[in-house]
């Protein structure tokens, strides 16, 4: 029995240690990539049709979570394109007004980080003069990092991996931090996507930096550091999903729009250069 009991043990710890730090699960991906699809001018609308006909697809949440399947898909692209999902701009100790504020030098090394990556994606998106493949592949980057970088968690601290180190119960079960924000408090709808979609719809209208992510990352840090975010008890009730579910929900809205905005404007005059 032990004998086969501890490669089933030692299978499931290395698919715990090899998961990737990933931002919002399919749910959230999917929800931001429709809010944008609702947002696409024609022009914008027409190239992404093209470019996702190149693989069969029709819409942009069929594309959504790519980036978190490189691992098992496209290994070396998926080690190359790692760190391009999040950007650790907090420190311990730091005062408040020094903290979230970017730099990159510092926080972006090698332009390593998911600031870059939007901006490094988004110029092989809009030249025309790359092969339609090559355009498609920074599509499904731009879609995903654009997601990523709005999930608080993923701009917060480095010491406990946004929050993946930080070990929580909710809802009877064991879990993390990043993987709450993720899509634990999410799940507490019991919401299937369509539902979703119309309440963020129905959501206020969000003001925005349409081509900055450099301020979408320091909004998503100063909420993964603000007070009572990083909980005094490891276990997690109503009263703490209740607090922050709403501005997780206002993320997912303001991360499509802002989705939606960049592609227009990519999209709007490629360059061909």
């Amino acid at each position: 029995m032990k004998r086969l009991l501890f490669p089933v043990l030692a299978g499931m710890l290395s698919s715990v240690i090899a998961t990737p730090v990933m931002a919002w699960g399919v749910q959230g991906h999917g929800l931001i990539a429709e809010v944008a699809q609702t947002r696409l001018s024609p022009q914008a609308q027409r190239q992404v049709n093209q470019l996702l006909a190149l693989e069969g697809h029709q819409q942009l949440v069929e594309i959504a979570s790519w980036a978190d399947q490189l691992r098992e898909r496209d290994p070396d692209l998926g080690r190359r394109s790692a760190r391009w999902h999040y950007i650790n701009m907090a420190e311990q100790g730091l005062p408040a007004g020094q903290n979230c504020q970017y730099q990159a030098a510092r926080h972006c090394h090698d332009r390593n980080c998911v600031v870059a990556a939007i901006e490094d994606q988004g110029k092989r998106l809009a030249d025309t003069t790359l092969p339609p493949a090559q355009r498609l592949e920074a599509l499904k980057f731009v879609v995903h990092f654009v997601g990523d970088v709005h999930q608080p968690m993923h701009a917060g601290y480095g010491h406990d991996r946004g929050g993946n180190n930080l070990q929580v119960q909710y809802a009877g079960r064991g879990s993390n931090l990043h993987a709450l924000w993720d899509s634990g408090m999410l799940r507490s709808r019991h919401w299937n996507n369509a539902d979703y979609l119309q309440h963020l719809l129905a959501l206020p209208a969000p003001t925005l930096n349409p081509d900055q992510p450099q301020q979408w990352a320091e909004n998503s840090c100063r909420i993964a550091t603000a007070d009572g975010v990083y909980p005094q008890r490891r276990q997690i009730g109503k009263a703490y999903v209740q607090h922050h579910l709403p501005r997780i929900e206002q993320q997912l809205r303001l991360a499509g729009e802002h989705l939606g905005a960049l592609l227009n404007q990519l999209l709007a005059n490629p360059a061909s250069h």
